[in-house]
């Protein structure tokens, strides 16, 4: 069994946001924010393979969890693409949105699109206290528009994605 492949600083940057959200320190959860950091937009598929390949043997049920846990503690953040699968990405806090490739599926993250917190607030709130925006831009990467393939590294990256 290999040991995880962050660093001994991100390691201890990541069991001080655990013991801060009065969660456990595992190998699990540490491997799943090492593969989310490593390679953000991933399906829960994609980490749990990402995870496998870092520390050997481990249920797919308890990288689930440990995607969830940290989800709702809100170390990682989950998008949800229409058409697409749930995918993860490090929490940093600061409501960027997302650029989706119709045709190959890529995900790319850009920063807010009006000033602070939460930005794109509606007309009307309905009373609703906002505390954050999901914006998602649709369209063709570079790639896809000039027609030609992605590179295999991006490609492996990327998820199944359905066209609408």
């Amino acid at each position: 069994m290999q040991t995880a492949t962050g660093s001994s600083a991100q390691h201890e940057e990541w069991r001080t946001r655990l013991r801060s959200a009065g969660l456990r320190v595992t190998q699990p959860r540490l491997a799943v924010l090492d593969a989310v950091q490593t390679d953000s937009h991933l399906a829960a598929d994609q980490v749990s393979d990402r995870v496998r390949s870092t520390i050997g043997t481990v249920s797919t049920q308890a990288v689930y969890d440990a995607l969830n846990t940290l989800t709702e503690h809100q170390i990682l953040r989950r998008i949800e693409p229409a058409g697409s699968s749930m995918l993860f990405e490090i929490n940093a806090g600061d409501n960027h949105h997302h650029l989706v490739c119709r045709g190959c599926g890529a995900v790319v993250d850009v920063p807010c699109a009006v000033g602070a917190m939460p930005c794109a607030t509606p007309q009307q709130t309905h009373g609703f206290v906002i505390d954050e925006a999901e914006v998602t831009y649709w369209g063709l990467c570079p790639d896809c528009a000039a027609g030609t393939d992605r590179p295999p590294a991006a490609a492996d990256r990327l998820h199944d994605h359905t066209r609408t």
